[in-house]
């Protein structure tokens, strides 16, 4: 297994401190961070496997649909936001469902995601028929229409941004990691690409794959990709026993529960869930799991 003792963390929480100060300059939004907090930006109460493998995290959520012709960029979609803003700002997650397929196929993930402290859109590609690269400039843009332009707009801290994306939109996640070194996290599911290296990513990256995949089969797709990607980036891979390649289409508590870690260890930086992911899960529903360990 790869290790690393590199840590993101301090220069990024000095980064991220500047902008608090600015949002608190602003608007009530931008509460300050709890007394003895790691980070500023932990959300939420400390994080347990009960709260994480439950059907919803700690925070209440919303939604609303984005209709196609009100954004450029993407195909419109479904904004799951926080209706708490107590404790301040989040940040914000875009998702891409893959070939064929509509938000729908993994509308489950909006609120799962939200629910633990984020904003997230699940969006609508152009055509169902999109291929990767055009799913991760089509996750870039709607990012950019969350932060810039959304009605949620105001609840977003524009520096903690991620993406994540099944089949062609896991292909499209690592394009738009690729594209956007200064994302905080990505979380490719089942990725479908044919570009297999990957050593440009900088981005704080999960791949999940399913070990029965005969559509992008993890050893010419998750694993070559995950392989590729530096460890200075931080990088994990989790593969799911005997799961398909349709295994994010369905609720699935392993992948939800090791997303979420995921992002908010490198979103948020909050470094309680770093129990979640060094040394890692285990169980009958894992069939590996890799990590640049230790991540802090």
């Amino acid at each position: 297994m790869p290790t690393t003792t590199r840590s993101r963390t301090p220069v990024r929480a000095l980064a991220r401190l500047a902008v608090a100060a600015v949002l608190a300059t602003g608007g009530a939004l931008a509460a300050p961070a709890a007394a003895g907090a790691a980070s500023p930006y932990e959300r939420g109460p400390a994080p347990t496997n009960a709260i994480l493998e439950a059907s919803r995290g700690p925070f209440a959520t919303s939604s609303y649909s984005v209709s196609s012709w009100s954004v450029t960029g993407f195909g419109g979609g479904v904004i799951y936001y926080p209706t708490s803003t107590a404790e301040g700002t989040f940040g914000a997650v875009a998702i891409s469902p893959g070939y064929t397929a509509t938000w729908s196929s993994l509308s489950w993930l909006g609120p799962r995601i939200a629910s633990h402290g984020f904003v997230v859109i699940g969006i609508e590609t152009y055509t169902l028929l999109d291929q990767p690269a055009s799913r991760g400039r089509q996750l870039l843009a709607a990012l950019d229409y969350l932060t810039q332009r959304s009605a949620v707009r105001g609840r977003i801290d524009s520096s903690r941004l991620a993406v994540a994306g099944h089949s062609m939109g896991g292909g499209g996640t690592l394009e738009a990691a690729a594209a956007r070194p200064s994302l905080q996290a990505a979380v490719p599911l089942a990725p479908w690409n044919l570009d297999k290296t990957w050593s440009e990513v900088r981005v704080p990256t999960l791949i999940i794959g399913g070990e029965a995949d005969t559509i992008a089969p993890v050893a010419t797709h998750s694993i070559p990709f995950y392989t590729s990607i530096p460890a200075s980036a931080e990088k994990a891979y989790l593969e799911l026993d005997g799961a398909s390649h349709f295994f994010p289409q369905v609720v699935n508590t392993p992948l939800a529960k090791q997303a979420v870690a995921w992002l908010k260890r490198f979103v948020d930086d909050d470094t309680r869930y770093e129990q979640f992911l060094c040394p890692g899960p285990s169980g009958s529903a894992i069939e590996e799991y890799r990590n640049t360990c230790p991540s802090s």
